[in-house]
């Protein structure tokens, strides 16, 4: 069984807790009330993901083209 390294994003939630979701995978979303919790979800959410793209004959993204960068601007 091949083994991914997929980039996840984490936001915190106003009301508590965090939405974290996997951009190399559209629409592969999850939650949880700690960081820990959150990418613990998302990983069972990209496992799931990858079951479907396989029984529907699609091809699993490949996560090394994902690439996380940092932006920094000012605004007046």
């Amino acid at each position: 069984m091949p083994i991914y390294d997929f980039k996840v994003l984490l936001e915190p939630e106003a009301s508590g807790g965090y939405v974290v979701s996997c951009p190399a995978i559209p629409g592969c979303y999850s939650q949880g009330e700690t960081v820990a919790e959150a990418l613990e979800n998302i990983k069972e959410a990209i496992q799931l993901c990858i079951e479907e793209m396989r029984a529907r004959g699609e091809q699993v993204p490949d996560p090394s083209g994902m690439l996380v960068g940092s932006v920094v601007v000012t605004s007046e």
